[in-house]
């Protein structure tokens, strides 16, 4: 990365930020020097930051929110938390935000970091032969090269990500009998090695059908290790039974207490059939409310509105979230009618350069933004709201316009950007992306 005055360089910011251990990322043209010098850190990792731009509420016109207030502040960090919020002291002896806006640092919830082409040699993706069961047969003959260096390149999709602002993913990793367990001890190295700034939640799963390869001994030996959530993938297409692939997925969960996070691509009447057993699944397990999600469910996009609604109502009260890729192809997620019904709606890049997907920027905040195109999200106040998508469903200002983040006890993970207010900071991607290519992100 090019280096100049008033940037500092990604080696000389990996290295320093590990000193403070806040999980803090800086974005564009941030400060002279390194702001994670000696001086500015104690022995245990405190950090006091000055000219820190913060969102303080919303300005009416009419009734309606037309801007939105911001001032600056005084903010101490001490072993990974905020520590102290304050009117500003310009005159203290701390690092110079130099006015740049903090906002909580972007999560990426649906991620392969096993599984990329990404700091190795290009390579676009294949022309593909045979659907989803294709693919898997494609996997089965690449993997056994791409895990040689699975780690080394989990490790640059990871910068990646941490160069767009997001220090926390949730990734998918493939448990099957070609991989065996191999690409989670992968990335578990990754991420060690990367644990300074970034923390990850991963999903144990099965790409090549639970038992359409007989991935059952290898899903229930991962449920056993560091995972959080049992994954699945398409039960009917793949595995050919709905009801005994999110049995056998739902007991696993319970048996080893983790959360679910299903691959759901099928748009006709086996996707609809496997939200509603799923639904019911979750209904009848209530430990399982707030830790089941469905991923991409593109069937939502194909239904009409009423079934929509229905669906929408019945997700939030079973308190099934939904990882949306935003958009797919020409499928557009009903997320407006999934809001009004409560439903937790993640996002994330999904594939990034690999042998499924030949695209992706790695940026949850080109997600918001997109979000905020398809469904005309181009006020202030809805522009505001559409940076949840971003930073996993933390706001600065709740919706009457009250600071509710950064507050004292919070964890330091946050994002200093070149806007004036988190509306702005979805708005103008372009103007952020831009940054991002000149080489002037800190990461």
């Amino acid at each position: 990365m090019k280096t100049s005055d008033n940037t500092i360089s990604r080696k000389d910011f990996i290295r320093n930020s590990a000193l403070a251990g806040a999980g803090l990322t800086l974005i564009p043209n941030i400060m002279t020097a390194s702001p994670f010098d000696e001086e500015n850190l104690s022995a245990k990792g405190k950090m006091s930051l000055k000219n820190v731009r913060l969102e303080t509420g919303f300005e009416y016109q009419d009734g309606e929110v037309a801007s939105t207030k911001t001032d600056l502040f005084y903010v101490e960090v001490e072993n990974g938390k905020i520590t102290k919020v304050a009117p500003n002291q310009p005159n203290a002896k701390a690092v110079d935000a130099k006015g740049l806006l903090m906002l909580p640092a972007f999560k990426d919830m649906h991620i392969h970091l096993d599984k990329t082409f990404y700091g190795d040699q290009w390579q676009a993706v294949r022309k593909r032969t045979g659907g989803v069961k294709g693919m898997i047969e494609l996997e089965q003959k690449m993997l056994p090269e791409m895990l040689k260096n699975s780690t080394f390149k989990a490790e640059k999709l990871i910068e990646l990500l941490q160069s767009k602002g997001t220090s926390y993913a949730r990734s998918h990793v493939n448990i099957e009998p070609t991989s065996k367990l191999q690409s989670l001890k992968n990335l578990q190295k990754a991420l060690e090695n990367k644990k300074k700034g970034f923390g990850a939640e991963l999903v144990a799963f099965p790409q090549h059908g639970v038992f359409y390869t007989d991935s059952v001994p290898y899903l229930k030996e991962a449920a056993k290790m560091d995972i959080d959530f049992i994954g699945g993938v398409d039960p009917f297409n793949i595995d050919g039974d709905i009801e005994k692939v999110v049995d056998f997925t739902v007991q696993l969960a319970l048996d080893h207490k983790k959360g679910i996070d299903i691959h759901l691509h099928e748009t006709g009447d086996s996707g609809l059939k496997t939200v509603e057993y799923l639904i019911k699944k979750v209904n009848e397990n209530p430990a399982l409310k707030g830790k089941t999600y469905v991923s991409h469910c593109f069937i939502l996009a194909k239904l009409e509105a009423a079934k929509q609604e229905e669906i929408a109502e019945k997700l939030g009260e079973a308190q099934i979230g939904i990882v949306s890729t935003i958009p797919f192809g020409r499928l557009i997620m009903p997320i407006p009618t999934l809001y009004k019904h409560n439903v937790t709606v993640l996002t994330g890049n999904d594939s990034i350069v690999d042998h499924w997907n030949t695209f992706g920027t790695g940026s949850v905040l080109q997600k918001a933004n997109l979000m905020a195109q398809l469904y005309g999200y181009s006020t202030e106040f809805l522009l505001s709201r559409s940076l949840k998508l971003a930073t996993g469903n933390i706001l600065p200002l709740d919706d009457k316009g009250t600071q509710q983040w950064p507050k004292s006890g919070d964890k330091a993970n946050f994002v200093l950007i070149k806007a004036s207010c988190s509306a702005e900071a979805v708005s103008r991607i372009s103007d952020v992306e831009s940054l991002v290519h000149e080489g002037n992100v800190v990461f």
